[in-house]
């Protein structure tokens, strides 16, 4: 079996080392930039996702890579905490959870793919085009790079080729632009003193305006470590703006929204002054759609559901996806069923959570308390009862598939090999 699969990002390499483990080396990878580089900022890794990294054997670079998260706090914005528990092993999951940079991590994926499966497995500045089914196998034109001009056949194609994806753009032509909600995020990362206990993820504020923090790095011999943020607000302009991650934002502007945000545990206006760049971007999505698996082509990430980032869900669904992927052309002999099989189990699941995620998701307590007290409280309780808060915790992690326990005791994606028990 040969697999073409169009985009280099995160969920095109993770894929192609799920189908080296499942015993497929077959595999190409046509990537439209022209050099992967460690572009973009934070990003985190829930227990679900290393999970299927470490059984693909990266946990120990994972580990050097990433700060393990211990904490995942919620407040206000004056800063009175909403909810906390904790996450990772603290959480009783047998992974870790990570906050990462996306572009080392996409390096590290990158070296794993070139080392497994050898130096032409990712052909870069060579996106594609259209797809055609050519009796069970399909053509694939590439549009760019050293086989411009040619059509490329596999056994299967791939589409992991983002929330702008070609080969989606084919099979929906009328689905227009992703789909904005009026919020715009900036994001940057930033070398600041460590706030609470160095490892907490935090989440301030409301459906209106919103500020996000992780570290990405330990402390250094200086008391500083890297931490990466997102600013958020409602946008009153009728256009978001292009759906791209490196359009840089004006510094002043995004401290005027945030200038009396000084918690005392964490001064946000510090954090936003000591970036060295801020990057702006519309939080889009796209609607779930009835189909992925066209013949012998499916969607994979981002290309399939694009989803908010709320609930730091979108890398590790397209890890699932690939893993899933993987093991079911590893383990169904047919083609098509087996790209049917995939689809059967994740379309659902990476839908209900694309519209969860709408109804923003677990930060519904952050709502809930801005609407119910919005100038503060003095106990939690009296404003969101605990119960109310914990179910809206846990079912997010039953629609995203790391429920503790569940995810514990889930039978492994890993392909068999004849030599295994």
């Amino acid at each position: 079996m040969n697999v073409l699969i169009a985009g280099a990002g995160i969920g095109g390499l993770t894929t192609a080392l799920s189908l080296h483990a499942a015993g497929i080396d077959d595999v190409t990878l046509y990537e439209s930039v022209p050099e992967i580089r460690p572009l973009g900022v934070g990003i985190n890794l829930l227990p679900h996702a290393v999970r299927e990294l470490t059984e693909l054997g990266l946990g120990d670079e994972l580990a050097e890579l990433g700060v393990a998260t211990s904490t995942l706090s919620y407040f206000n914005r004056h800063g009175q905490q909403i909810w906390s528990e904790p996450r990772g092993r603290a959480a009783g999951y047998h992974w870790p959870q990570y906050s990462v940079h996306r572009g080392r991590l996409q390096l590290l994926l990158r070296d794993a793919v070139l080392e497994r499966l050898g130096a032409d497995a990712i052909r870069l500045g060579s996106p594609v085009g259209d797809a055609r089914s050519e009796g069970a196998r399909t053509s694939v034109a590439i549009v760019g790079g050293p086989d411009a001009g040619t059509r490329m056949t596999a056994d299967a194609v791939i589409a992991a080729d983002g929330i702008h994806s070609a080969l989606r753009r084919q099979q929906y032509p009328d689905e227009g632009a992703p789909v904005w909600n009026g919020l715009i995020l900036w994001r940057g990362t930033a070398r600041v003193r460590p706030y609470l206990d160095g490892l907490t993820m935090i989440m301030a504020g409301d459906a209106m305006q919103k500020f996000v923090a992780y570290p990405l790095s330990a402390v250094g011999d200086d008391g500083l470590q890297t931490v990466n943020f997102i600013a958020e607000y409602r946008s009153d302009d009728p256009e978001p703006g292009a759906s791209d991650w490196n359009r840089g934002a004006d510094p002043s502007a995004v401290l005027g929204r945030f200038a009396d945000w000084d918690f005392g545990w964490l001064d946000v206006p510090a954090v936003i002054s000591a970036a060295d760049e801020i990057l702006e971007y519309p939080m889009v999505d796209r609607d779930p759609v009835e189909r992925w698996t066209f013949g012998s082509q499916t969607l994979l990430g981002d290309a399939a559901h694009a989803m908010y980032p709320i609930g730091s869900n979108g890398a590790s669904q397209a890890i699932i996806d690939a893993r899933t992927l993987a093991f079911q052309l590893g383990t169904v002999d047919s083609i098509v069923d087996a790209l049917g099989a995939y689809e059967t189990e994740r379309r659902p699941r990476t839908t209900a959570l694309t519209l969860s995620n709408r109804s923003m998701g677990p930060e519904q307590v952050m709502q809930l308390a801005y609407e119910r007290a919005p100038g503060g409280f003095g106990d939690i309780d009296l404003v969101v009862p605990y119960a109310e808060r914990a179910e809206i915790a846990n079912r997010y992690k039953q629609a995203a598939g790391f429920v503790p326990e569940l995810l514990n005791e889930r039978a492994s994606l890993t392909v068999p090999t004849p030599t295994d028990d």
